[in-house]
């Protein structure tokens, strides 16, 4: 069992919880034999779950928890006292060797405080950031950060550049993957003080592809792999983006409806139009990563289903195999001595 990648899930966190995550994981056993999950939470309603479906009773076990954060709690006080919560429980099993990864759906407050007070900061990380996957025209783009940092400085930014980096090439499997920075224009001029500050060092980094620039309407078209930003802007493009990609999809099956011909048509295009909203639906590329943990921390949406719950804890085969942690540390601490020979000469 050694050679698993072991992965607790929140099994109480979330709008659906918990009936889709323990769906998910049961989705995610039978589907990769690589993993295992170990379902958080409170056993007896867990239980009951499990129990309407098959799998292999190997590869999933409950961790029992009696407590649950929700949503309105304030993150570091919740995280303090409700010390047998399934949050706090999941990100000890990380702390003491006992999991890998942790995927959650509930408070994204605490899940960000327990990351970095449980699980703790890889050494030489300033800032962790949420990096979630976000659909293009040509594939996906890791928005770096969307919501863990909002009051972040140039060196945070340079730090999410190099972390985002090292996740598209080692899990994404993008080679030199593209890194821009948001800006409302692409010239190098343009942009507030923290762009501003950020651009150079970005653009003097070798450990980096920089490309510049990249406006928000640029984004859906795949102009940049990594798409580095403070957390307030990257919050604001993700729920911009998810909230648009709801309204469209909504609209364009309204029109399908409103007349005989209409109807005939939407018949004919149905299988490729569904292909191709498909590519656009961001829960089969799982959650969003803590970047920058000792252990890998996946923050899902609130409202996840089975689907995300289960690419979330696959794509947490990868990130383990790929030592996506002893990566990050080792381009900080080289970039570090470059910075140090710099100031030397």
């Amino acid at each position: 069992m050694s050679d698993l990648v072991k992965v607790a899930v929140d099994a109480m966190g979330g709008d659906y919880a918990p009936v889709e995550p323990v769906k998910g994981a049961v989705d995610a056993v039978n589907e990769n034999p690589r993993v295992q999950v170990a379902l958080v939470g409170k056993p007896d309603v867990i239980s009951s779950e499990l129990e309407k479906y098959t799998y292999p009773k190997d590869r999933i076990e409950i961790i029992p928890a009696t407590e649950v954060i929700e949503t309105g709690e304030p993150p570091v006080k919740a995280i303090r006292q409700k010390k047998d919560s399934s949050i706090v429980v999941g990100m000890n099993l990380i702390r003491h060797g006992q999991a890998d990864a942790i995927v959650s759906s509930g408070s994204t407050g605490a899940v960000l405080v327990g990351g970095q007070t449980i699980v703790g900061r890889i050494k030489g990380v300033e800032r962790p950031p949420l990096a979630p996957l976000i659909p293009t025209k040509d594939g996906v783009s890791l928005l770096i950060d969307c919501g863990a940092n909002v009051d972040a400085r140039p060196s945070h930014l340079v730090q999410f550049a190099m972390m985002g980096s090292i996740y598209m090439e080692h899990v994404m499997g993008v080679k030199k993957p593209r890194v821009a920075i948001v800006n409302i224009g692409v010239e190098e001029e343009k942009g507030n003080a923290l762009v501003k500050e950020t651009y150079p060092l970005l653009k003097a980094n070798p450990l980096i592809n920089f490309v510049g620039s990249i406006e928000a309407r640029e984004i859906p078209q795949g102009a940049a792999d990594v798409i580095v930003c403070e957390a307030f802007v990257g919050n604001v493009i993700l729920k911009l983006y998810e909230g648009v990609g709801a309204t469209l999809i909504a609209k364009v099956k309204e029109g399908m409806m409103t007349s005989l011909r209409s109807k005939i048509g939407a018949l004919l295009v149905k299988p490729a139009l569904k292909e191709t909203l498909k590519s656009f639906d961001a829960s089969q590329y799982g959650g969003a990563p803590l970047l920058g943990l000792k252990g890998l921390v996946v923050k899902t949406h609130g409202n996840s289903r089975a689907n995300e719950f289960k690419n979330s804890i696959l794509q947490c085969i990868t990130f383990t195999e790929q030592q996506i942690n002893q990566k990050v540390q080792e381009h900080l601490l080289e970039y570090d001595s470059r910075e140090v020979q710099q100031d030397g000469i």
